[in-house]
């Protein structure tokens, strides 16, 4: 008993040392205040009354959860057909296919970025192609700087870590069901809705948590294809440790995203065990 204690401690001390106690450290900061560039120890919760009693920081605060929900629906909505399209895909075909979509996982995030930029810019390639087709007379401005590119970029960004779950709910699914589905009369809507669907849930959900959770954590995006339209929770979050100097606030922001991170998370483990009852 006593070595299975001391076994138990020692794999608890790393998580505990490097994420359990950095978080508390964090969430104490978060009652603190800073007066006159210092961080003083007094506990308060004024912090966070600043957070949800200011109407710019709840605004954004709001605006960035909306954002973020559009990127897990959009990445959803992309990600599910691709992810179904490489699974029916056998043979060689189909782990081509699947190495195509899991690449960009092993590209750098800030090259993934400038592509991105570079092609939503104003002489970038698809103000070209509109121009070229005629859809457009004159470049616009209308694709990077704003909301609009911080989504899209967002959605390209994170797409193939929709995908990759997804894909791998799919293939757990045996093939004998499907094949059970289609001699008992199912036309194939009627499998992918009956069959596919549910058992692929956990897979959908947790393509959609990771979609969601990494959205709202990011704050370098906003900035490099935002602009001043761009502006996210996870740069106001960064403003305050980078310019603005007040931590404690900073972390305030920081535990109220963490917090809806593990709402969410919780809120999307619920949907996924439901759906496989």
């Amino acid at each position: 008993m006593a070595r299975r204690w001391a076994a138990f401690a020692a794999a608890a001390a790393i998580p505990t040392l490097t994420v359990v106690l950095p978080i508390l450290a964090f969430l104490t900061l978060s009652f603190f205040r800073v007066e006159d560039n210092q961080i003083v120890r007094d506990p308060n919760l004024g912090n966070y009354a600043e957070v949800f009693g200011n109407p710019t920081y709840r605004g954004t605060y709001l605006g960035s959860l909306l954002l973020c929900l559009q990127v897990a629906a959009l990445t959803l909505l992309i990600g599910y057909p691709v992810a179904w399209r490489v699974w029916r895909q056998r043979g060689r075909v189909g782990a081509l296919l699947l190495l195509l979509t899991v690449l960009p996982l092993f590209m750098s995030y800030i090259v993934k970025l400038y592509t991105l930029r570079s092609l939503l810019g104003l002489n970038g390639l698809l103000n070209q192609a509109l121009v070229g087709l005629g859809v457009l007379e004159a470049p616009s401005k209308a694709f990077l700087y704003n909301q609009r590119a911080v989504l899209l970029t967002m959605t390209v960004v994170y797409l193939p870590f929709v995908i990759l779950p997804v894909y791998l709910s799919l293939e757990r699914i045996p093939h004998r069901l499907l094949e059970a589905s289609t001699d008992l009369g199912a036309s194939q809507w009627a499998t992918f809705r009956h069959v596919v669907l549910p058992l692929s849930l956990p897979g959908t959900v947790a393509g959609a948590l990771f979609a969601f959770v990494l959205a709202l954590g990011d704050y370098i995006t906003p900035q490099m294809v935002g602009g001043t339209s761009g502006f996210t929770f996870g740069r106001l979050i960064w403003s305050q440790f980078g310019l603005a100097y007040n931590w404690p606030l900073g972390a305030a922001m920081a535990a109220v995203l963490f917090l809806t991170a593990l709402v969410v998370i919780v809120a999307g483990g619920s949907i996924a065990r439901q759906g496989r009852v």
